[in-house]
């Protein structure tokens, strides 16, 4: 059996600039072990799979793979599964969105001029965090307590603590401890300074699941969280541009909006840079 796959970057600025995604179609005779396997092969920060709807008002289901674990919900799969359904001839049963099932639930994506965006989710956790996770994020980063403005949960799924520095800069200038047991997903955030092309800086950190620390080129479950925060708090208003993957040669460009209603929606481009077939008996 010959199964579709795509490679697709999300969130760039131009072939190679963002963050990759492998989509595998037609999954529905994978298991999870199997889905898993190949997601730690591939060796991305995440793999996703196609499957059809369990919901009458979903086009389609994804389910989106780590290299450790299974996540309820991401961002950068969302657009580039997406993207895939739609370059595979998927046709949206909305007019004014394509409707995703994942295990965080319904998701709505729509175009944005030449990019998708998702809606960002409801939060599963929010909040201050207690001083002492605070401290432990600020020792994973090995910057001084001080050094964070403010942070907070921002947990959509994949279990997001998020702190905020002075600067740009600052958030650039980290160099964290790549060696880190147990389970961290850090967020970091600092404005640039007025009249450049972006005007946050995130950069983000999880745990691979066996001891190591990673940085993720760009991520949208992230920015997603980060812009309820900002524009809850009054750090934003209407619509602003984040930059991610500086650090690793990349120039991802998020792009998130708040509309009329506050939802907050998350955009960016996305294109398949490869697509081919796996062979079940290769």
């Amino acid at each position: 059996m010959h199964r579709p796959f795509q490679l697709v970057d999300v969130f760039g600025t131009g072939p190679f600039t963002g963050n990759p995604l492998a989509v595998v179609s037609d999954a529905e005779e994978l298991s999870t072990t199997e889905m898993q396997r190949i997601a730690r092969w591939l060796n991305l920060s995440e793999t996703a799979f196609l499957l059809p709807p369990t919901r009458p008002d979903a086009d389609y289901r994804v389910r989106i793979f780590t290299l450790a674990r299974e996540l309820p919900f991401a961002g950068h799969p969302t657009l580039g599964s997406c993207h895939a359904w739609l370059a595979a001839g998927g046709r949206q049963s909305l007019s004014d969105a394509v409707v995703q099932e994942c295990g965080a639930g319904l998701v709505r994506i729509r175009r944005q001029e030449d990019r998708l965006a998702f809606a960002a989710p409801p939060l599963i956790r929010a909040g201050r965090p207690a001083e002492a996770e605070i401290v432990q994020v600020a020792d994973v980063l090995r910057i001084d307590r001080s050094a964070i403005v403010d942070a907070q949960w921002v947990d959509n799924g994949p279990g997001w603590i998020a702190v905020m520095l002075h600067s740009a800069a600052d958030v650039l200038a980290i160099e964290p401890a790549w060696h880190h047991e147990g389970v961290v997903d850090i967020g970091v955030v600092g404005a640039h300074a007025e009249g450049g092309d972006a005007d946050y800086e995130v950069r983000a950190f999880f745990g691979n699941g066996l001891g190591g620390l990673i940085e993720d080129p760009v991520t949208g479950s992230l920015n997603a969280s980060i812009g309820q925060w900002l524009f809850a708090s009054g750090r934003a208003r209407h619509r602003y541009v984040a930059a991610q993957g500086t650090r690793l040669g990349r120039t991802g460009r998020i792009i998130v909006t708040q509309d009329e209603d506050g939802q907050i929606w998350v955009g960016g481009r996305t294109a398949t840079l490869f697509h081919g077939t796996r062979r079940e008996d290769g």
